[in-house]
């Protein structure tokens, strides 16, 4: 497993590896002060990546105090049980994605020829709370579209978008459970990249659910699905 650093503030050490059967991005969040983290998105269930993650967090000397998915699909939280025993962590998640933990009817893994589901979170998140990590704040920022639950985890001078927002691209509308009610999923989604991501500074550094790191700026000028 390969693992890529993003050196994006004095006090945050976030490394990414490309995990799990969708290749989804897997985050640590380090306090390089305080030596306390978090794991977002660990979304595989191997054997072999499970205990690389650990490896890598025994490595940067890291205690994980919170698993974070940033929506309900499996691709995002397969790792969630495995992890929260080895690290000796709680799992957090959006209030409106939590049923998906333990239901595979909606977190969609039966559409895809699985059958997905893990325990339920430790902790439910809502708009606007932070998660500590040390030194490192993450605002919580309710990003519905892509997944009714989805959240972004905003730092200093970064952003994890989950799978609202990619380099070049956004995500996909059709899985169940994508907004509430009569709302149509791509307007919702549309209008938290544009009213909630688009509002962050242009530098900031936008760490997606998969493939590479963008910025804000980049992605307001150049991404053609939101222009």
């Amino acid at each position: 497993m390969i693992w890529t650093r993003h050196d994006v503030g004095e006090a945050a050490a976030i490394e990414r590896a490309v995990v799990g059967f969708a290749e989804a991005n897997c985050y640590i969040v380090g306090c390089e002060r305080t030596g306390l983290g978090a794991l977002v998105d660990p979304g595989t269930d191997d054997a072999d990546e499970l205990q690389a993650i650990v490896e890598r967090v025994e490595t940067l000397g890291l205690t994980i105090r919170s698993i974070v998915n940033t929506h309900g699909h499996p691709d995002h939280f397969a790792g969630n049980d495995a992890l929260r025993e080895a690290l000796g962590a709680e799992v957090l998640i959006h209030e409106l994605d939590a049923l998906k933990l333990t239901d595979p009817d909606r977190n969609a893994s039966r559409l895809f020829g699985r059958e997905a589901y893990v325990s339920p979170p430790d902790r439910l998140l809502s708009e606007g709370e932070t998660i500590e990590v040390g030194g490192v704040s993450l605002l919580v920022v309710h990003t519905p579209g892509h997944s009714v639950g989805g959240i972004a985890l905003v730092g200093d001078g970064f952003v994890f978008t989950g799978d609202t927002l990619f380099a070049g691209a956004v995500g996909r509308t059709d899985l169940p459970c994508a907004s509430e009610g009569d709302a149509i999923a791509w307007e919702v989604l549309l209008e938290s990249i544009r009213e909630k991501l688009f509002a962050l500074p242009d530098e900031t550094v936008v760490l997606p659910g998969h493939g590479p790191a963008t910025t804000v700026g980049r992605e307001r000028r150049e991404n053609t699905y939101v222009r």
